[in-house]
């Protein structure tokens, strides 16, 4: 077997030491880019293509980190029988795709493109999640999970080995890095305009039961409690179930209890509520106003636009590459938790003309 070209002979044609070839290729932000270039068309020029597996070896690292994920779809009631959507009937429907944790994922994958680390991405559901999950632990240096998709104990036992960020959990394990956005603050914002702007004072909220809803709903009620509103439980729907949404909105139609406006945890519900609306005969927001929670793309795209509050979800997914890399590079005493902001988008479906798109 003819001997391949080695590093050593890529630094000799570039000019350069085995050190900056090697972060050519795995830390290429270290290296300034005509340096870089130099070192790549020397590659190139040799055929010389570097080793993962040795540089594993050499720093006892993979050079890769992992994303558990989940798919949304997977989440919906026609997933487990003869309803479930095809691939085209999903991509017809933006409702589902490209939904907040698609932006976060991109968001992981951009950055581990630019910091020179491998992404290795999986997941799976309730039954098959924990064995999902450590086996891409057993082959990154480190691991990023979305809040609750795996049993706490797995996440902690994980944890012990290599790092672990988790994301969108405001009752988070202490013990893990975690990447969060500022719920109460956004729902404030949100509040503050329909309740001070618009003079609503009716309100339903609409959620998915989640740790992160959860938040959002504690906030809300905060909001009507010191404005000395009637707080009522939220609505509580599923992911893609427009038949269960439907049917609350229909019942509130026929007792006469539609509110002021629908205020709905995410995006995606409230999308779906303005569909029922549409079908119900009940404009939006002319007799009942929507709003959401996330900033998804369909939100820009329905009729009436979609006011919500925007999180940053491309840099959820960043901050949480980040995160890793520099425990990584020098460990924290202590685990990091990282707030980010987000913003208030005010557009058509709570009554005002779009100020943003």
């Amino acid at each position: 077997m003819v001997k391949g070209p080695t590093v050593y002979d890529v630094a000799e044609r570039a000019g350069v030491s085995i050190a900056t070839v090697s972060f050519a290729f795995s830390q290429p932000h270290r290296v300034r880019e005509s340096t870089r270039n130099s070192v790549l068309d020397a590659a190139r020029e040799l055929g010389y293509v570097p080793s993962a597996s040795a540089r594993g070896l050499a720093k006892g690292r993979t050079g890769a980190l992992g994303l558990f994920s989940f798919d949304y779809l997977n989440l919906l009631p026609e997933a487990a029988g003869d309803g479930a959507k095809s691939g085209s009937e999903a991509d017809e429907d933006c409702r589902l795709f490209p939904i907040w944790v698609d932006e976060v994922q991109r968001g992981v994958e951009l950055e581990c493109f630019s910091r020179g680390y491998a992404l290795m991405i999986g997941g799976g559901n309730k039954a098959s999640g924990e064995r999902a999950v450590t086996d891409i632990a057993g082959r990154v240096d480190g691991l990023i999970v979305f809040a609750r998709t795996i049993p706490a104990e797995v996440t902690r036992r994980i944890s012990a080995r290599i790092p672990v960020v988790e994301l969108s959990d405001p009752e988070g394990e202490s013990s893990l890095h975690r990447v969060t956005i500022d719920n109460a603050s956004g729902i404030g914002q949100l509040m503050e305009h329909l309740i001070g702007f618009h003079r609503f004072r009716r309100f339903m909220f609409v959620s998915i039961p989640n740790a992160e809803n959860e938040a959002r709903y504690n906030a809300y009620s905060a909001v009507l409690a010191a404005h000395g509103l009637e707080v009522q439980p939220p609505l509580e729907s599923r992911p893609g179930a427009s038949a269960v949404t439907a049917e609350l909105i229909a019942e509130l139609q026929d007792s006469g209890s539609l509110p002021d406006c629908f205020v709905c945890a995410n995006d995606e519900e409230a999308l779906v509520v303005l569909e029922t609306l549409k079908a119900a005969g009940i404009p939006a927001p002319a007799q009942v106003a929507v709003t959401g929670f996330d900033g998804i793309v369909a939100g820009r795209l329905v009729r009436p636009s979609l006011t919500t509050v925007r999180q940053p979800m491309e840099l959820i997914g960043r901050t949480a590459v980040d995160i890793l890399i520099d425990t990584l590079t020098d460990p924290p005493a202590t685990p990091s938790h990282r707030q980010l902001p987000v913003s208030l988008a005010v557009r058509e479906s709570c009554g005002c003309r779009a100020q943003e798109n």
